[in-house]
C-alpha cells in the first residue's frame, strides 16, 4: 500500500478524521487526552515531571486501544506523529467546545 503524502495540516486532517470515524475510538481519544492535560497539570502543581510521562502513555495507550481494537486500524501517528499531534488535539477542542460530536456519523 503506497504511503499518502500530505503537505499541509489542512490536507491531512481530513484524513485524519477518516481514521477516527467510529464513536469509541473518539471516546478512547477524549480519554486518553483528557490524562494526559490532567498529568500536564499535576507535574507543574507537583514540580513532578515524571507526571508528563504518566501522561504521554494514558494518551497513547487509550488511543491506541482504540485503534486497534475498535477502529482496526493503524494510528496514524507512527507514520505522521506530529501532524498526528495536531490533529488529536484540534478534534479534542472541537469535541470539547461542541463543534464536533465524539458520536459515529451515520452513512446516509
Amino acid at each position: 500500500m503506497q504511503e499518502k503524502k500530505f503537505n499541509s495540516f489542512e490536507e491531512f486532517y481530513p484524513y485524519y478524521k477518516d481514521e477516527h470515524k467510529k464513536t469509541g475510538t473518539r471516546i478512547t481519544h477524549f480519554i486518553g487526552t483528557s490524562l494526559f492535560f490532567i498529568f500536564v497539570i499535576m507535574s507543574i502543581i507537583t514540580h513532578q515531571p515524571l507526571y508528563i510521562l504518566y501522561g504521554v502513555i494514558s494518551a497513547y495507550g487509550f488511543a491506541w486501544i482504540g485503534h486497534f481494537f475498535i477502529e482496526k486500524n493503524k494510528p496514524a501517528t507512527f507514520q505522521y506523529p506530529l501532524m498526528s499531534l495536531r490533529g488529536d488535539f484540534k478534534l479534542y477542542f472541537q469535541i470539547l467546545l461542541g463543534k464536533e460530536s465524539i458520536m459515529e456519523k451515520k452513512q446516509e
